[in-house]
Order: structure tokens, then C-alpha cells, then sequence
């Protein structure tokens, strides 16, 4: 198909106009790494949920009918990367997307939206974070971070874990399915440890000094950089390093310009070094 020339990302996620987050975020990074991204909307928010304040469109019942059109016109992808989620219809619908798009020849990225600190997010419920179980199957790569490693597997949560207790999450969450897992954003005194694992083979632990405090939209800048790397043949652990390294030159400018945390990570300064 002549659509398909082209190197292709479908992203699942919602839409903030404000707040640097979900598809605001992996719209503009993926593009700066030569990549098309095709952007399916869960939600249109006018700003993401961090906010006191914000206009929120669920958009799970028109999700069906746009996939449709996808369909009709022959579009196939080289990944697709998956993002908040935020009802139990839309577990179903990504399933039914990832039964129509996925194959051999692409990857998916699953990033398992749901908490932080050891708890859920204030709009994610029991029953859909129980639910997101069922998409881990379809992941290639899948980038929890320590709460959502610790809720796909029904282990109590600790701020700090050894290295052999995050070989064993890794090892509980590629038994459903799973063969690539990155722990991100584990702090560990002044720094930003990533516990990448592969296959069960000598886990490795990528590091960064932290820079300020966390921020909305980063869990997204670094899903988008694994993503895109991946269909650009980078190999997993290069691809957190890239990502890593990216996100600490973005905080330092943030912190630089004293922007909100509501605001997320200035990026946009940074587009052109991707």
C-alpha cells in the first residue's frame, strides 16, 4: 500500500492540549526520529489530571469506528506503543487493535499506566488495573515502573527493592507472556536507576544523576525514545541509555527555567539532539 512507504508508530494514549504529556509528548519525539506517528486518542483533556482544574472527552466510544478506518485504508506499523488507558472498554478495544495490527514483523510497546509511590493513579480503578494484565502478552517490550511492576504481579510495594527482588519481578511478569521489561525512574539516592531485563539473561541496571523533582510527561518522553528506537534497530539497553540521557539534559533546562511541575520537561529545546 502506498501509505506504508514510510516507517509508522501507532500510539495509543490520551490527548492533553496542556502539560506536556501522552500524545503531546510522543507526537513530537517520534517525528524528530524520523518516524510517522499515528496517533489513537483514548481521551481529549484540555490539560492532563495533574491539574486542579481540566475538560476531559472520553473518547472510547468513537475509538471502534476510527480503527475502522485504519483498516479500510490498508495502514500497517512498525510498532505500536500504548500508553494511559482509562476504562476497562478500552483494555478490550486496544486488544482487539493489537489482534489487528500486531504481527511478526512489527513490535509493541506496552507502557502500563496506572500509579506511582505504591499507589493508583486517582482515576484508575482495581478492577482496571487487573485488567491491564491482559495486555502484557502482547507486549514485546513492556516499561512498568516499580508500582506497576509490583500491581501486574501482586507484590507488595517497597520504595526500595535489591536487585534480585526486581529479577524477580522481571521474572513474574515475562511468565505472561512477555521477553523485554524496563523498571524505570527507581530512585536510589541521588540518582535515576533503570532495570532493563532481557530474556532472563544478566540483568542491567542503566543510570542517571537526578535532576529536580519528578515531573508529568516523563514516563512518556521515555516510552516514545524506546519506541522509535526500536524500529530504528537500536538494541534495548543502547535505547534506555538514549533515553536516559535525553531526559536528564531536558531536566536540567527545566529546572533552569523554573518552569511548574504541572508543565512537564521542556523537550522542545532539545528536539534537534535526538
Amino acid at each position: 500500500m502506498p501509505h506504508n512507504k514510510q516507517k509508522k508508530i501507532a500510539v495509543i494514549n490520551d490527548l492533553s492540549g496542556f502539560g506536556r504529556c501522552s500524545i503531546s509528548v510522543a507526537l513530537p519525539i517520534i517525528s524528530a526520529m524520523k518516524i510517522q506517528c499515528c496517533p489513537l486518542p483514548t481521551a481529549i483533556l484540555s490539560n492532563h489530571t495533574g491539574f486542579d482544574s481540566f475538560y476531559c472527552k472520553d473518547f472510547t466510544e468513537y475509538m471502534d469506528l476510527y480503527i475502522k478506518e485504519w483498516v479500510n485504508m490498508g495502514l500497517s506499523f512498525n510498532a505500536i506503543l500504548t500508553g494511559f488507558l482509562g476504562s476497562v472498554d478500552q483494555i478490550s478495544i486496544v486488544k482487539n487493535f493489537l489482534n489487528i495490527f500486531k504481527n511478526k514483523n512489527n513490535f509493541t510497546i506496552i507502557d502500563p499506566v496506572m500509579g506511582d509511590y505504591g499507589k493508583l493513579y486517582q482515576t484508575y480503578s482495581v478492577e482496571l488495573a487487573n485488567k491491564m494484565k491482559d495486555l502484557v502478552p502482547y507486549a514485546d517490550i513492556l516499561t512498568p515502573n516499580l508500582t506497576e511492576a509490583c500491581i501486574l504481579t501482586k507484590t507488595d510495594y517497597k520504595p526500595y527493592m535489591s536487585e534480585k527482588e526486581l529479577a524477580h519481578l522481571c521474572e513474574e511478569m515475562s511468565k505472561m507472556g512477555c521477553r523485554k521489561i524496563v523498571i524505570s525512574g527507581l530512585e536510589k539516592d541521588d540518582n535515576l536507576e533503570n532495570f532493563v531485563y532481557e530474556d532472563g539473561y544478566n540483568p542491567k541496571i542503566v543510570k542517571v544523576h537526578k535532576v529536580g523533582i519528578c515531573r508529568s510527561g516523563t514516563g512518556d518522553v521515555f516510552s516514545s525514545i524506546i519506541a522509535a528506537d526500536t524500529v530504528n534497530g537500536v538494541d534495548l539497553l543502547s535505547s534506555v541509555a538514549h533515553a536516559c540521557e535525553f531526559i536528564e539534559k531536558t531536566l536540567k533546562k527545566t529546572v533552569e527555567l523554573d518552569l511548574p511541575i504541572t508543565d512537564g520537561i521542556c523537550f522542545e529545546e532539545f528536539l534537534t539532539d535526538i
